[in-house]
């Protein structure tokens, strides 16, 4: 048979987006190389030409335990639940900073990276996950930095501090924190694409929402509508629930993890569908 005749077999066909739910997750699987590349991208250009280095990811936590003892604790006078301040709000801190972090690299998937995207092909989500893994390296730092501290004042200074199970839970809540805050990142991200103005309050909003979750305060500290105020935010329960597993105050109410985990399924659900809706044309907006 003459080849112009033969069925042609191809190693990649390149389809168009076609819908909102036109959406394969394999195709992510399959580029999970290029993920890596980003992923070691990412962390090797945040503090590329610094000489501190990797040394900020331990030294920005400290200083700001050490502001947030002096302030709300010394001044204000805000109780711990009876933890030890550092240990408290460094262990908020942690959780915050990663839930930040994936959030802020995130919101700016598209401007920042659209002269790739109107070059090559790959899956677009590829972009924000790598936020979300290459955020994982400065928590694992400012995690094992808790865990020494905790070490310190368990072994040295004889603070009884309450161990339980409810520690193995803690890879649970840092994947539903890295949906949240990538949920949330991509539909920024898809709302900056004609809306500029959204880039300017992303910090900004940030910086507030940090106030009205539990790093500075437990959330024993408010009583009625006060408290499910507090409640509505997502983050409340995990941090909570993060704070009670490894040092043993805190609250662990299982319905409200089971609010955070819905909150973060729909914020997840919906990000994928508008940057799954957005991506197709994106490039000829910006």
């Amino acid at each position: 048979m003459p080849k112009s005749k033969e069925k042609e077999k191809w190693s990649l066909i390149i389809k168009p987006k076609t819908g909102w739910f036109d959406f394969q997750p394999y195709d992510i699987w399959r580029y999970r190389d290029l993920l890596m590349m980003f992923v070691k991208r990412d962390f090797i250009s945040v503090y590329k030409q610094t000489i501190l280095g990797p040394l900020w990811f331990i030294i920005q936590p400290m200083l700001t335990t050490i502001m947030f003892i002096v302030v709300f604790d010394q001044v204000a006078g805000i109780p711990t639940d009876g933890a030890p301040p550092a240990l408290f709000y460094l262990s908020g801190l942690v959780i915050w900073n990663y839930f930040s972090t994936c959030i802020s690299k995130t919101a700016t998937t598209f401007t920042a990276n659209s002269a790739i995207f109107g070059k090559v092909y790959f899956p677009r989500l590829i972009m924000p996950l790598s936020n979300v893994v290459s955020a994982l390296i400065g928590f694992g730092i400012q995690l094992l930095l808790l865990f020494l501290l905790i070490l310190y004042f368990f072994f040295f200074l004889g603070v009884n501090l309450h161990f339980n199970s409810y520690i193995l839970i803690v890879p649970v809540i840092l994947l539903i924190v890295a949906a949240l805050g990538l949920g949330f990142g991509i539909i920024i991200s898809s709302l900056t694409t004609k809306y500029r103005d959204l880039t300017h309050l992303v910090t900004f909003g940030i910086q507030l929402l940090m106030y009205a979750t539990p790093v500075i305060y437990p959330l024993s500290f408010f009583s009625g509508k006060y408290k499910l105020l507090i409640l509505a935010n997502p983050l409340t329960s995990l941090i909570e629930i993060f704070r009670y597993a490894l040092l043993g105050v805190g609250e662990f109410n299982i319905w409200y993890l089971s609010y955070s985990l819905i909150f973060t399924l729909l914020a997840l659900s919906v990000g994928i569908l508008l940057f799954n809706r957005i991506e197709k044309s994106f490039i000829d907006v910006i």
